[in-house]
C-alpha cells in the first residue's frame, strides 16, 4: 500500500476509543487555547481588514465568525478565523507548525454543512487526526528546520492537508473522497518566509489560507472532484519531489501510524511571540531571578543562538506589530523592562516605550555556527556591578516537557477570550471543553464563541 493511501486508511479507520486518555485530554486543551487565540485574534487590525474584504463579497452566510457574530460561507469563514487564530501569535506550535489555527478553524467552518450533529467524541476525533497529518507532512519533508529552512512557511504548506482531512472526517467523506481531498491539498499548498524581512502581515494570512484550501479541498472532494492519488510519490510533480527534493523522508508519512500521536508533541504558548523566541524569555527571568537583579541593575544582555534562528527572530525592525513579534530582541527586553512578554508587552504604545528602545539597544546577537538548529539559545546577561551569568533554557515552557498548568491555561483563555465576548460566555466555553467528549453536539456549546 502506498503512502496516501496508508494515510487515508488511517483517517477513516480511526475512531474515539482508538485515542489514549491522555490524548484526548491534550485535545482539548489545545482546542480551547486556538478558540481564545482566535477570539482575542478577531479584534486585531489584520483581521478586520481582511473580513472587510470577504463580508462584501455576498456569500451565502452560514458560517459564523468567531467574536463577531457575522455570518458568511464556510471558505470565508476558514479564512478569516484562521487569521484570527494566528493574528497575535497566540497560537499553539509544534505541528505543522501552528496546527491549531489551521486545523480547527477549518471544522467549524464545515460545521453547517455536516448532515447530523458532531458529537464531542467525533470532533476531538477530528482534531487529532487533522494535526497527525498535517505534523507527518512536515516531517517527510525534513522536518522544521530543513522545511522552513528552504524558505517554506510550513504552517501554510504543510497545514492545508491537516484542514482538509478534519474537515473531510466531519463530512464523512469516503476513502476515496479523503483521498481525493488530499491530492487536492497538494495543489492548494503555499506560503513563502519573505514577510520575516520587513514585518509585513502576510505570514498572519498563512493560518487562515492553509483553512480555507483545506475547506475547499473537502468540499470539492464531495463534489466528485478527483485529485492525484501519488501526490507523495517520487515523480515529477509530486508534492515532496517539488517541496522538498533534497530533505524528503518519505516514510515519516506512515512511520507509527495510531502508535505516535503528533499532537503530542505541540506546545501552548504562553508568550505572545514567535515560538523560537520563548527560551530566551525563560532563560532571561531565570537569570534576572538568580541574581536578585532589578530592572535598573542589568547593563546589558547577550544572545547566543544558531544561524537558522538568526535568519528567523535576528532582525532589528520592531516598528510593526509583526516585526516585533518575530524579534528576539524585543522578547527579552520585553521580559527585561515589563517582567512578561505577553500581549500586553507588545502594544504600540510599547514599542514606542524609550526604556524599551534603550534595552533592546543594549541586547546583541552573536550566532554561533555549532549551534544546532533545531536547539535554543544561550542568553548571559551582565550586570553594572561586573556580574555576569548564562542560562540556556532547552525546554520551554509550554512545551510538552514543561506545561503550562491547567491554571496558567485558563487564566490566558479568560483574559484573551473576554476581550471578543463575555465573562460568562468565556467560563461557558472553558468548563464545557474541559468534558467536551461527553457532548452530544457540540453546536450549543460553540454559539459561545459569538
Amino acid at each position: 500500500m502506498d503512502f496516501q493511501s496508508q494515510l487515508v486508511a488511517f483517517v477513516c479507520d480511526t475512531q474515539f476509543d482508538d485515542l489514549p486518555a491522555s490524548l484526548v485530554a491534550r485535545t482539548k486543551r489545545h482546542i480551547i487555547d486556538t478558540l481564545g487565540a482566535g477570539l482575542v485574534g478577531a479584534t486585531s487590525e489584520v483581521a478586520k481588514d481582511m473580513a472587510a474584504i470577504l463580508l462584501t463579497e455576498g456569500a451565502a452566510p452560514i458560517a459564523a465568525l468567531w467574536g463577531r457574530g457575522e455570518k458568511t460561507s464556510p471558505r470565508n469563514a476558514a479564512l478569516l478565523n484562521g487569521i484570527a487564530a494566528h493574528a497575535l501569535e497566540l497560537d499553539d506550535t509544534g505541528g505543522c507548525d501552528h496546527s491549531g489555527a489551521v486545523v480547527i478553524p477549518a471544522m467549524l467552518a464545515v460545521l453547517p454543512l455536516c448532515e447530523k450533529p458532531v458529537s464531542g467524541e467525533e470532533f476531538i476525533t477530528a482534531v487529532v487526526l487533522g494535526y497527525d497529518v498535517a505534523r507527518r507532512v512536515l516531517e517527510a519533508c525534513g522536518g522544521y528546520s530543513a522545511h522552513n529552512g528552504a524558505g517554506w512557511h510550513s504552517t501554510s504548506t504543510c497545514g492545508v492537508f491537516g484542514a482538509a482531512v478534519a474537515a473531510g472526517r466531519l463530512l464523512a467523506l469516503n476513502s476515496a473522497q479523503i483521498s481525493a481531498a488530499l491530492g487536492i491539498a497538494g495543489s492548494f499548498s503555499g506560503g513563502l518566509w519573505a514577510f520575516i524581512h520587513d514585518g509585513s502581515q502576510s505570514k498572519k494570512l498563512h493560518a487562515g489560507r492553509a483553512a480555507e484550501g483545506g475547506v475547499l479541498a473537502a468540499l470539492s472532494a464531495q463534489a466528485g472532484i478527483t485529485g492525484p492519488t501519488g501526490l507523495f510519490e517520487d515523480h515529477w510533480g509530486g508534492f515532496l519531489k517539488t517541496l522538498a527534493p533534497t530533505t524528503a523522508q518519505p516514510r515519516a508519512l506512515v512511520a507509527d501510524l495510531g502508535l505516535v500521536w503528533k499532537l503530542m508533541r505541540c506546545s501552548i504558548k504562553p508568550y505572545a511571540s514567535c515560538r523560537g523566541t520563548h527560551s530566551a524569555i525563560d532563560a532571561t527571568g531565570i537569570l534576572l531571578a538568580h541574581l536578585g537583579m532589578k530592572t535598573e541593575d542589568v547593563e546589558r544582555i547577550e544572545v547566543t543562538m544558531s544561524p537558522f534562528l538568526q535568519e528567523m527572530c535576528g532582525d532589528e525592525k520592531i516598528s510593526s506589530l509583526a516585526a516585533a513579534q518575530m524579534s528576539i530582541r524585543y522578547a527579552v527586553a520585553a521580559r527585561w523592562i515589563y517582567g512578561h512578554a505577553g500581549l500586553d508587552a507588545y502594544g504600540e504604545q510599547q514599542r514606542r516605550d524609550p526604556a524599551l528602545l534603550d534595552a533592546i539597544s543594549r541586547i546583541s546577537l552573536n550566532v554561533d555556527a555549532s549551534f544546532s538548529a533545531d536547539g535554543e539559545p544561550e542568553v548571559t546577561l551582565i550586570a553594572k556591578n561586573g556580574q555576569r551569568l548564562s542560562h540556556c533554557v532547552d525546554i520551554a515552557l509550554g512545551a510538552p516537557g514543561n506545561p503550562v498548568s491547567d491554571q496558567q491555561l485558563q487564566d490566558k483563555f479568560i483574559s484573551l477570550a473576554t476581550r471578543a465576548i463575555s465573562l460568562p460566555k468565556a467560563h461557558e466555553l472553558w468548563a464545557k471543553a474541559l468534558a467536551l467528549e461527553t457532548e452530544s453536539s457540540v453546536d450549543e456549546w460553540l454559539e459561545n464563541l459569538f
